[in-house]
This record gives C-alpha cells, sequence and structure tokens, in this order.
C-alpha cells in the first residue's frame, strides 16, 4: 500500500496550538487568526487559506505590547517608580 494515498494537497493551518483569542485585538495570540477564520478554516478552498496565511504576520504587531493580567502587573512593577518631590 502507498502512503500517497493518505497525502492531502492543502495549505496546512497555521495553528500553533496557543488557542487564546485577545481581548482587544480579538485575534489568536498564537497564530493570529480571528475566531470567525479559525471556525471557518476546513471550508476554505486552498486560495483563500494561502491569501489568509500571507495577511497573518502583519497582524503580529496588533499584539505587541498589549499585557493583561500578571504579565502587566509584573511588568509595571518593574518600571521605575515616579519620583515624588516635596
Amino acid at each position: 500500500m502507498s502512503d500517497g494515498i493518505w497525502k492531502r494537497d492543502e495549505v496546512d493551518s497555521p495553528c500553533v496550538n496557543i488557542c487564546v483569542i485577545h481581548p482587544d485585538a480579538r485575534i489568536c495570540i498564537g497564530c493570529f487568526r480571528t475566531g470567525l477564520e479559525i471556525s471557518s478554516w476546513s471550508a476554505m478552498s486552498p486560495d483563500q487559506r494561502k491569501e489568509l496565511i500571507a495577511e497573518l504576520p502583519d497582524r503580529a504587531p496588533k499584539l505587541k505590547n498589549k499585557r493583561r493580567g500578571r504579565a502587566r502587573r509584573v511588568a509595571d512593577r518593574t518600571q521605575e517608580p515616579p519620583k515624588l518631590e516635596f
């Protein structure tokens, strides 16, 4: 039996198994897709998938410096406190 039977000519998913939708940017912090794009992936044509994958690197800067929760608190503590003058 040939392995070629099971191979499919599809565009691989950009998923990196870090599946968290950023609350402000509304995109996944792992693959940079929206929830709608993630859920529609299996219905997309190969050309639609390639087009979407080409757009993803431009979305990464939307997440830069958008820390929330513990990461923000830790970052805030490492900054120098304001100087008080009397």
